[in-house]
């Protein structure tokens, strides 16, 4: 028997084949349907299969009732469970025991748990373990004696699919936003052991069927499409996580756009919460080469070499003693003050900040030295100012004590 058409002729075994196969693709992803033409877009109607599919797990031969099944998704509303339920009986999931009018009593498929298996395992790496899992079963299929040519074509052909797919998907993640690629890592895992265990199955295949040499080039011309892709994003992924290779921290793009894009109250509040260090105490010359003198050494000092008895009259006698150095410091300080008991730091250091930086070292020196009549006040406070020089200023007076 057999249905003619002006296109195709079909016989009613094609149509119980395709009825057959959209069956299990039905039972394998009933559990993420939501209804008989949508997937689901609520993860809680996920978790409702799940439980459903574990308790029918542990009920054994016997199966579920319907009060049962609604017991055990008792914290699901009452009119999510109805509709998962309606969804999963639709779909061939969930299924009467015995065919019969009046069935009490359910049991699940068990394709629809592997599907579920697999997809979970899809969102845990992206495909790397079905592409190990897939590329060893055709290498057992490989050596298989009752394998036929016919179906080795099929493996390679869509082996060669899959690998073409995977490089197109690499090489859009490595031209788009960096973000991107980072949530997309996993992809790039075992990238070696892959290609090394493609290209053991295209070497099986072409020793043992040489006659399809022509498939088999199109499956190597896969493999290492898909191999410069993964190198590829590779490189440019190391290339963000930069010297420290931590893919934890934001990519330069991220502060960049961030720099750009973000107003002054966001920028200003990057320093909120900081406490930068308070100037050093002030230390004589004399001391601190004392200290450097009695320090621990990771070597012992060289020996220095003689001197002659007599003094040598080739040395200055000018040292750099504190008296030069406070005196350096009082005209310095005066000449910022020029009479004034008081004057504000950020007008001494308006001029030119390159300048001014030796400026705010002596005038804290000045501050910090124990016989100079000067000192710093600092208030709390941050001025933020968006166009000057420097942009973070905190208000402060240098005046005489």
């Amino acid at each position: 028997m057999s249905i003619t058409s002006e296109n195709a002729v079909a016989s009613l075994d094609d149509v119980l084949v395709g009825e057959a196969v959209l069956g299990v693709y039905r039972q394998m992803f009933a559990a993420l349907a939501r209804d008989s033409g949508a997937v689901v877009d609520d993860p809680e109607l996920v978790d409702v299969a799940e439980t459903l599919l574990a308790a029918f797990a542990d009920a054994g031969e016997d199966g579920l009732s319907r009060e049962q099944m609604r017991y055990v998704c008792r914290r699901y509303p009452s009119e999510v469970f109805d509709n998962r339920l309606r969804v999963l009986k639709g779909l061939g999931a969930v299924r009467e025991v015995f065919p019969k009018p009046n069935q009490l009593r359910y049991r699940a498929s068990f394709t629809s748990v592997v599907g579920l298996m697999f997809v979970r395992r899809m969102m845990l790496d992206g495909g790397q373990s079905e592409m190990h899992r897939l590329l060893a079963l055709e290498q057992l299929n490989v050596a298989d004696p009752r394998m036929t040519p016919e179906q080795a074509r099929d493996g390679a052909e869509g082996l060669a699919r899959a690998f073409r797919l995977w490089s197109v998907e690499l090489v859009t993640l490595t031209n788009g936003t960096i973000e991107e690629l980072r949530e997309q890592a996993p992809k790039l895992w075992g990238t070696e052991e892959i290609l090394l265990r493609a290209e053991r199955l295209h070497g099986a295949i072409l020793r043992r069927w040489p006659q399809l040499d022509r498939t088999c080039t199109d499956l190597r011309a896969a493999i290492y499409a898909y191999g410069d892709a993964s190198r590829r994003a590779a490189a440019r992924l190391t290339d963000s996580a930069g010297t420290t290779r931590n893919l934890t921290l934001l990519p330069p793009e991220t502060w960049r756009t961030f720099a750009r894009t973000a107003g002054r109250e966001d920028l200003a509040a990057v320093l909120d919460g900081f406490v930068f260090d308070a100037a050093a105490p002030w230390h004589e010359p004399s001391a601190v080469v004392t200290a450097v003198e009695d320090g621990p050494r990771a070597t012992p000092p060289r020996p220095a070499p003689p001197r002659p008895s007599v003094p040598d009259t080739g040395l200055s006698s000018e040292t750099g003693s504190d008296a030069t150095v406070m005196e350096r410091l009082r005209v310095m300080a005066e000449e910022v003050l020029r009479g004034r008991d008081r004057v504000a730091v950020q007008d001494v250091l308006a001029e030119d900040w390159v300048t001014a930086r030796r400026t705010l070292a002596d005038l804290s020196s000045a501050h910090l030295h124990p016989e100079l009549p000067y000192r710093l006040v600092w208030s709390d406070g941050m001025d933020v100012r968006a166009d000057g020089a420097p942009t973070w200023v905190t208000p402060g007076w240098f005046e005489r004590t």
